[in-house]
């Protein structure tokens, strides 16, 4: 009696884990060798996306912005106003990369293009994708997404 109550304890802690990794303010990405989960922040409408990490002084190695379009776009980003480095990860309506920018100067105005349909683009702390070892056919997950190939259990 004890073990099968363990058991259903234990299995309602790892079904609460796994909705809790695709939620809202939970962005995961996996690769060829490996994954990663970033707790981010949503810009979603035109004033957030304005804003975006713009005057931030710092970002948790594990936190970043994702941001939502209504319909798949060319997208281009810039650094103005962004006071750290970012690397800026393009992705389709699918979670598929699209277009990834390493390391993004502050305050550089140059456009940073991202693809011709972007649905989502996720912004980490710059050098993070390299120290995670991000490479490869790179794919996000997250509930937002209209046609996911890494689809919320």
């Amino acid at each position: 009696m004890i073990r099968a109550g363990l058991l259903a304890a234990a299995l309602c802690v790892l079904s609460q884990g796994a909705s809790a990794a695709c939620s809202e303010g939970v962005a995961a990405l996996r690769w060829p060798d490996g994954s990663a989960r970033f707790t981010v922040e949503i810009a979603d409408d035109a004033a957030e996306r304005a804003q975006g990490l713009m005057f931030r002084e710092s970002l948790d190695p594990s936190a970043g912005m994702l941001f939502i379009y209504d319909r798949p776009q060319p997208a281009a980003f810039w650094m103005k106003n962004t006071l750290i480095p970012l690397d800026i990860l393009f992705f389709d309506a699918s979670g598929r990369l699209t277009g990834f920018h390493e390391n993004a100067v502050p305050h550089d105005e140059t456009p940073l293009p991202g693809g011709n349909a972007v649905a989502m683009v996720l912004e980490i702390p710059g050098g993070r994708a390299r120290a995670l070892g991000l490479s490869g056919a790179v794919e996000l997950q997250h509930p937002r997404l209209p046609d996911p190939v890494w689809p919320c259990e």
